[in-house]
Protein backbone atom coordinates (compact mmCIF):
# COMPACT_ATOMS: atom_id res chain seq x y z
CA UNK A 1 0.00 0.00 0.00
CA UNK A 2 1.31 3.34 -0.58
CA UNK A 3 2.12 5.60 2.67
CA UNK A 4 -0.74 7.88 3.12
CA UNK A 5 1.49 10.28 5.08
CA UNK A 6 4.24 11.00 2.28
CA UNK A 7 2.55 9.82 -0.66
CA UNK A 8 5.97 8.43 -2.09
CA UNK A 9 6.83 5.16 0.06
CA UNK A 10 5.22 1.67 0.22
CA UNK A 11 4.95 -0.05 2.94
CA UNK A 12 6.02 -3.55 4.21
CA UNK A 13 5.78 -5.95 7.19
CA UNK A 14 7.97 -4.96 10.10
CA UNK A 15 7.89 -4.14 13.64
CA UNK A 16 7.53 -0.21 15.16
CA UNK A 17 7.63 1.02 18.68
CA UNK A 18 4.62 2.50 19.89
CA UNK A 19 4.86 5.60 22.32
CA UNK A 20 1.53 6.45 24.06
CA UNK A 21 0.78 9.38 26.43
CA UNK A 22 -2.55 9.51 28.55
CA UNK A 23 -2.90 11.90 31.75
CA UNK A 24 0.53 11.21 33.66
CA UNK A 25 1.11 7.26 31.95
CA UNK A 26 3.56 7.44 29.13
CA UNK A 27 3.71 3.35 27.64
CA UNK A 28 6.53 2.37 25.16
CA UNK A 29 5.54 -0.38 23.27
CA UNK A 30 8.09 -2.49 21.56
CA UNK A 31 8.52 -4.79 18.65
CA UNK A 32 4.41 -3.92 17.52
CA UNK A 33 3.96 -5.81 14.11
CA UNK A 34 2.65 -3.08 11.52
CA UNK A 35 3.45 -2.11 8.11
CA UNK A 36 6.08 0.49 7.91
CA UNK A 37 6.24 2.68 4.76
CA UNK A 38 10.26 2.13 3.95
CA UNK A 39 10.36 5.84 2.84
CA UNK A 40 9.36 8.18 5.78
CA UNK A 41 8.67 5.04 8.53
CA UNK A 42 5.20 6.12 9.05
CA UNK A 43 3.68 3.11 10.61
CA UNK A 44 0.00 1.51 10.25
CA UNK A 45 -1.12 -1.35 12.65
CA UNK A 46 -4.15 -3.91 12.24
CA UNK A 47 -6.85 -3.93 14.75
CA UNK A 48 -5.79 -6.59 16.53
CA UNK A 49 -2.82 -4.63 17.29
CA UNK A 50 -4.18 -1.57 17.92
CA UNK A 51 -6.03 -3.12 20.28
CA UNK A 52 -3.88 -5.21 21.98
CA UNK A 53 -1.50 -1.84 22.44
CA UNK A 54 -4.64 0.37 23.75
CA UNK A 55 -4.85 -2.83 26.28
CA UNK A 56 -1.72 -2.96 27.35
CA UNK A 57 -1.43 1.33 27.45
CA UNK A 58 -5.02 1.23 29.83
CA UNK A 59 -3.30 -2.13 32.37
CA UNK A 60 -0.73 1.12 32.56
CA UNK A 61 -2.67 3.72 33.19
CA UNK A 62 -4.36 2.12 36.01
CA UNK A 63 -1.41 1.01 37.74
CA UNK A 64 -0.66 4.46 38.37
CA UNK A 65 2.90 3.91 36.66
CA UNK A 66 4.49 6.98 35.37
CA UNK A 67 6.82 5.31 32.35
CA UNK A 68 6.54 1.85 31.24
CA UNK A 69 8.19 -0.15 28.61
CA UNK A 70 7.06 -3.19 27.21
CA UNK A 71 7.83 -5.64 24.77
CA UNK A 72 4.87 -6.63 22.31
CA UNK A 73 2.86 -10.03 23.32
CA UNK A 74 -0.32 -11.18 20.98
Amino acid sequence: MHCAICRHGETLAGETTVTLERARTIVVIREVPADVCEQCGEYYLDEKATARVFALAEEAVQRHAEVEILRYAA
